[in-house]
């Protein structure tokens, strides 16, 4: 929820509430979270689910069991592999 807040722009508490249910995000806050997170409106709304390959399929369905804050170490992780040359 931290990671999403800071790319969205939106407060943590308003991504919760958002998350649980007791709160609607206006048109602006859902247009921001979902850029924060990679997508198009029109990519988030769509009922077809992008195909991944193999390898991301392994990544997400690794991280789905991992805490909140394990996530976000692991963003933190990938994030300072990508300024690592090999």
């Amino acid at each position: 929820m931290n990671a999403l807040a800071k790319l969205s722009g939106a407060s943590q508490s308003a991504i919760s509430e958002i998350e649980s249910g007791k709160r609607k995000p206006t048109f602006d806050v859902l247009e921001r979270i979902v850029k924060g997170l990679g997508l198009t409106l029109a990519e988030f709304f769509s009922e077809e689910t992008p195909s991944l390959s193999p390898d991301l399929r392994q990544l997400l369905d690794e991280a789905e069991s991992l805490t909140p804050e394990q996530r976000q170490k692991l963003v933190e992780f990938i994030r300072s592999m990508k300024g690592v040359q090999l």
